[in-house]
């Protein structure tokens, strides 16, 4: 598909990517959104919190909605979006991601930028337990690849899955590693470290046999934090075999349903293999936007509405 035109122009101080980062992350709110939790056992023993909103009236379509990393159901990204939606009349489904919901989960490994079979098994429980007949799919950053990967893999994709967006995705996991090392973005990297440092020391407690103390002072960088859990824990070699394996990136030629990728240029987690030009060229269903401005997961818009969600909305209504 020709790359889409963007027409994003925020104001002033949100034209500097780190200010609309900041902002996004710490400082916007979003008010009145009912969301109802279902608990979902997986097939592993483990399971996902579900937080639910619904539209005013009936609807056959739903969104399923995925955090980005150490993100949850009740970011502002998430609870704007499935606000939008709602006011759409698409229901939501906002996944917090394994450990994520604010009660640790049952079993050492967690969640992922790669762990398409909780996606797989959300969307199942979906299409058993409920009516609709149109599945759409929203990630942001982490949540975008999984996305993205999940829908570019080997596998069948039920054909209720009709679109899917992707908001500030790292589609080369290794290329947003290195850029996440850099002093530029040192804030950003130390405080996603701090809390990931302290769901570990709790896994430590629990799983005592699985890691050591000492190991997990090793961990310096992010990076560092891949190499002694991420990849052990989920059966890949080390932290570079994890972003190669999981990246969506080679997934996206082979992507079968209309999907949009939304990355900034102004994004400083992404590197310029995050850009996916020529896999958006060469393929039928890809469609990407490149603004000028919007930061990592910051995309101001006027009436406390992102250009993310509008976008959303936007694109999965005209499939």
């Amino acid at each position: 598909m020709p790359l889409v035109p963007s027409n994003y122009k925020p104001p002033f101080p949100f034209r500097n990517g780190h200010f609309s980062t900041i902002y996004s992350g710490v400082f916007r709110k979003v008010h009145g959104l009912l969301q109802k939790r279902e608990r979902l056992e997986l097939s592993d023993g483990d399971f996902l919190d579900l937080d639910w909103s619904e539209s005013k009236s009936s609807t056959s379509k739903v969104v399923i909605l995925i955090h980005g990393l150490e993100g949850n159901a009740q970011r502002h990204y998430i609870t704007g979006s499935a606000k939008k939606f709602n006011q759409n009349n698409i229901d939501a489904c906002s996944i917090n991601l394994r450990g994520c919901s604010g009660e640790q989960n049952r079993l050492y490994h967690t969640y992922h930028s790669g762990a398409t079979q909780d996606l797989a098994e959300v969307i199942q429980h979906i299409l058993t337990t409920k009516s609709y007949d149109k599945i759409y799919l929203m990630g942001y950053s982490l949540g975008g690849n999984l996305i993205l990967k999940y829908l570019g893999e080997n596998h069948k994709i039920p054909n209720e899955v009709k679109g899917a967006v992707g908001v500030s995705v790292p589609c080369s996991l290794r290329s947003a590693s290195d850029e996440l090392l850099k002093s530029k973005n040192a804030l950003y990297s130390q405080r996603f470290k701090k809390h990931l440092l302290a769901k570990l020391n709790e896994k430590r407690l629990l799983f005592p046999e699985k890691i050591t103390e000492s190991e997990i002072k090793s961990i310096i960088s992010l990076k560092d934090f891949d190499d002694v859990y991420t990849s052990r824990a989920h059966g890949f070699k080390d932290a570079y075999d994890y972003y190669e394996k999981c990246s969506c990136k080679q997934f996206l030629p082979t992507i079968t349903i209309p999907s949009l990728i939304l990355n900034a240029k102004n994004d400083s987690f992404l590197g310029e293999a995050c850009y996916p030009y020529k896999e958006a060229l060469a393929s039928p269903n890809l469609h990407l936007e490149v603004p000028d401005f919007g930061g990592h997961v910051g995309f101001w818009g006027r009436k406390n509405i992102s250009y993310a969600e509008k976008r959303g909305v936007e694109f999965l209504n005209n499939i």
